[in-house]
């Protein structure tokens, strides 16, 4: 199995992070990254792509921002040209943004019908091969030193031949935001399952029933980490929920557990954080946790500790 198309869905206009969202894209808000580069959300996130072995990426995006993206990235590019002649930092940047135009395709996605429509708006891109999943409004960081988080899902997908998807023990109380899943453990393979069920964003007392999974501690379950590598297989499954579909809201987890059943399907508990811009405080904390693991580092220490510091004073001088 090769592995050199990936699919990042960015088409939700991103109603929790408003006002900002009305005028600029989600994808496109400013973040430091590790390599203490400031850039679109969208950029960190394709970089963890190509980083990864992926060549090609498709944005499954609401009608008319494909030409937005390529019109905000082609600004990018000359303005760090033009505003910062002769500086390499600027000349690094510049060069990552003309590999991403290069290698970076579009889809749309005609009506908001949900996360299982955005996926299947990629069929004609994905064209019969496995690809990598990703949301346009997650961020990653790695607890393995040169090895990505995508990276981890497409080696395991690739010595086991199969789909696979990330996973996290998440804690029970916070099992209602995520896909959660259940399976056996497979042998000699340690933080590696065989998916035999998954619920959408479950409630506590149906996980408890249907979702508990033997080794993980009291109170945790297997939640999805915002990553997958898919097969083809999907995009059948994915047309059948469509076509029976009573409401405006297809989404992926059924098509993933009709998967499980027709194909092998694993799930990994990845080596790494997730951080969901579009939360409360999201963005801030994924740029906090970026800032901790990358070149910026002592930087980002520092300020998170002034700023505890002065909020202590503040607060005894009240």
């Amino acid at each position: 199995m090769k592995i050199r198309k990936a699919v990042i869905t960015a088409a939700a206009r991103g109603e929790r992070l408003y006002p900002v969202a009305d005028t600029v894209q989600k994808a496109m808000l400013p973040v430091m990254d590790t390599d203490g580069l400031d850039k679109p959300v969208i950029q960190i996130i394709a970089e963890e792509a190509f980083a990864s072995g992926i060549e090609e990426i498709c944005v499954v995006c609401a009608p008319g921002d494909g030409p937005r993206y390529i019109s905000a990235f082609q600004s990018l590019h000359t303005n760090l040209l033009q505003s910062y002649k002769g500086i390499d930092w600027a000349k690094e940047e510049a060069d990552r943004i003309d590999h991403l135009l290069s290698r970076m395709h579009f889809a749309e996605q005609q009506e908001a019908l949900g996360y299982g429509h955005a996926v299947y708006c990629a069929r004609e891109f994905v064209n019969n091969e496995p690809f990598l999943l990703l949301l346009g409004d997650y961020l990653y960081v790695s607890h393995l030193a040169g090895k990505r988080c995508a990276q981890q899902l497409i080696d395991l997908a690739i010595s086991e031949n199969c789909s696979v998807s990330a996973v996290n023990p998440t804690v029970e109380h916070l099992i209602g935001k995520y896909g959660t899943v259940t399976g056996k453990h497979m042998p000699n393979m340690p933080g590696v399952y065989q998916i035999e069920k998954l619920i959408e964003k479950p409630s506590l007392s149906m996980a408890e029933l249907e979702l508990q999974t033997p080794g993980l501690r009291i109170g945790y379950y297997l939640c999805f980490f915002g990553m997958h590598v898919l097969t083809p297989l999907i995009f059948q499954l994915l047309e059948k929920s469509i076509q029976v579909q009573t409401t405006k809201n297809v989404l992926l987890t059924p098509a993933l557990q009709q998967l499980s059943v027709q194909d092998k399907y694993l799930a990994l508990e990845v080596k790494g954080n997730r951080y969901d811009i579009s939360r409360k405080y999201g963005l801030l904390q994924a740029q906090i946790a970026l800032g901790l693991a990358g070149k910026g580092h002592d930087q980002t220490l520092t300020t998170l500790v002034e700023s505890l510091a002065e909020a202590t004073r503040n607060l005894r001088s009240r």
